[in-house]
């Protein structure tokens, strides 16, 4: 049998000690799963859990790979480790007394070595146990068949699947995130299916470190994934030039590198201490330091995307590592830089990694493959069993109707129009931290008060906190200024003044809306509710909020999506074809 016609399956893993994920690709090198491990876990970011579950991988493995005569398993980290990473780990240093001791001479970067420490000793042990419960999985399952490791080098896994993902034949690629094996940044050219390196950072000065920092200054918990909220109130703060100018002084951009000032870092980092939010405080106090760490952010980012026009002979941007999930940096890219296209995956940290590491083996395996350009759908996760939703509508005791043939749309819409808070889940989850219309909570954005509902009564989070508006991209250029298409809800933008009252629950303080264009080929089934409530309403938009409450993964399961209904002030729930409404609503 040709190496060719071996029916070879590449399963890609996240093992990160945060946001582990899984993802398969079969022989010919399409997606048939890639998801995100707190999803099925139900744990918010999977801290310190191992991507191949030993509970989940049978199951993964025996629906997609069931004909497989050999496994290609792919890593998101290089096997060797970083110098300083063995020698702290020799030195003891990673172990919890030496955590607890905070040893170690202090790095020039934003975090605390105690913080930097924990992390390097998670790394280590998530290393350690890569593909252990998949290889008693094959084992067992599978005895006939070959197996081969590879590792890969964590930066250019992200680059994978923002250069593979992407619509472009070439493009420059851009990975900034906390660290990778050596730094925090890297910088490649995208051309006729290869990546080609252009620039590694080095060192622990790290943008995503930054940014982490800042969160923690404004009283939020980064290892809870908490920037989000940083985001979300720096639009209630204004510029404190004070504090821009130290900010600016630790550390200069050097072409594609960040340097560091080594004699005053530390002044200035203690000077923003001095700034942060106290426990007796709400967030509003801090929203000016909050506003002003984000403005530095999106300038700092900026330039480095700047700089690197200069050296890659490309007009397309793709983005990826954990800052790409900052949308109000990427709403401003485009304005701010040469570059006239960006792409940013659905699943720009992390999680997305699994998935970059299997393209990066398939594609090793067959170099003469090329990929079509053409946007990555996000829609590769888990379904909802259909015995399992029967199953609720028999026992639930909830009001629910069965609605075949497009009928379930029509009724969602009415609802919505109504001003109903629906739970909505469609199909096959989404890849990456957004809900895109699969599993949304879904409001009527013409409500005021909306948003301070959903915050207060369903969501159970802080009054700041903003909502994002689904568009039917025809419509698009009519609500935002310099409009661009946003698929997965990856970039604020302004709307025009002229809307404003039409949409208020989905206007940020500051005039923005972090959107997601809706075309009907992405995803058909979301289009049609949309255009239904475009036709009752007059208005072509949705407020679209992940499937959860705070501090919890979005739902994963029957039980999860029923939980929420019951325990919220959520109105009704669709499921598929199935429409559950709380006892006294009017349908």
């Amino acid at each position: 049998m040709k190496k060719h016609d071996t029916r070879t399956y590449y399963v890609g893993l996240c093992a990160t000690y945060h946001d582990p994920a899984l993802s398969i690709l079969n022989h010919a090198g399409e997606i048939l799963f890639a998801e995100a491990t707190e999803r099925h876990l139900q744990y918010k970011r999977a801290l310190n859990c191992e991507p191949d579950n030993l509970y989940l991988i049978p199951k993964l493995l025996s629906e997609h790979c069931g004909d497989a005569d050999e496994f290609v398993i792919a890593c998101n980290w290089r096997r060797s480790r970083p110098i300083y990473e063995r020698l702290a780990k020799m030195l003891g240093w990673l172990s919890p007394r030496g955590i607890l001791n905070g040893k170690g001479r202090r790095l020039t970067t934003w975090l605390e070595m105690y913080q930097i420490h924990h992390m390097l000793a998670c790394q280590h042990h998530a290393m350690r146990r890569i593909g252990l419960n998949l290889a008693r999985t094959l084992g067992r399952d599978f005895p006939g068949a070959s197996v081969r490791f590879r590792h890969y080098d964590h930066h250019l896994t992200h680059a994978a699947l923002a250069c593979y993902g992407s619509p472009f034949d070439e493009a420059a690629c851009a990975v900034i995130d906390s660290y990778g094996e050596e730094g925090s940044m890297a910088f490649f050219a995208y051309r006729n299916g290869r990546l080609k390196p252009l620039f590694e950072a080095r060192g622990p000065l790290s943008l995503g470190f930054y940014y982490m920092k800042l969160t923690e200054l404004c009283g939020f918990d980064w290892i809870g994934g908490e920037e989000w909220k940083v985001m979300g109130l720096a639009s209630y703060g204004r510029i404190d030039e004070e504090v821009l100018s130290w900010l600016r002084g630790t550390m200069r951009i050097e072409g594609l590198r960040l340097a560091p000032d080594y004699e005053r870092f530390f002044e200035y980092l203690n000077r923003l201490i001095t700034r942060r939010r106290l426990k007796n405080q709400a967030p509003e106090a801090v929203a000016d330091l909050a506003h002003t760490g984000q403005h530095f952010f999106t300038e700092t980012v900026n330039r480095l995307i700047a700089n690197l026009h200069e050296l890659a002979s490309s007009d397309n941007l793709a983005f990826g590592g954990g800052c790409a999930l900052n949308s109000v940096c990427n709403g401003q890219l485009l304005a701010h830089t040469p570059f006239q296209s960006l792409y940013v995956p659905p699943a720009p940290a992390d999680d997305g990694t699994a998935l970059g590491a299997a393209l990066l083996a398939f594609h090793d395996d067959h170099p003469e493959s090329r990929t079509e350009p053409r946007r990555l759908s996000p829609y590769l996760g888990s379904r909802i069993k259909r015995d399992a939703i029967e199953r609720l509508a028999q026992y639930a005791q909830l009001p629910v109707r069965h609605l075949p043939d497009g009928a379930v749309i029509s009724a969602a819409a009415d609802l919505l129009a109504q001003g109903k808070i629906l739970g909505w889940v469609q199909g096959r989850a989404e890849f990456g931290p957004r809900a895109l219309g699969n599993r949304s909570i879904l409001a009527d954005p013409r409500s005021r008060d909306m948003g301070e509902r959903i915050n207060r009564d369903v969501k159970f989070r802080e009054r700041f906190r903003p909502y994002a508006p689904v568009v039917l991209h025809e419509h698009g250029p009519n609500f935002f200024e310099n409009y661009q298409e946003s698929p997965y809800m990856d970039r604020t933008l302004r709307f025009r003044p002229t809307v404003l009252d039409q949409v208020p629950a989905v206007v940020h303080v500051d005039g923005t809306g972090r959107l997601q264009t809706l075309k009907q080929d992405w995803n058909p089934r979301f289009h049609a509710l949309l255009g239904e409530f475009h036709r009752r309403t007059g208005v072509p938009v949705l407020l679209n909020t992940s499937f959860n409450v705070m501090g919890k993964p979005i739902v994963h399961s029957v039980e999860d999506a029923a939980g929420v209904l019951l325990t919220s002030g959520l109105d009704s729930l669709v499921i598929d074809d199935h429409l559950f409404t709380k006892p006294g609503l009017q349908p």
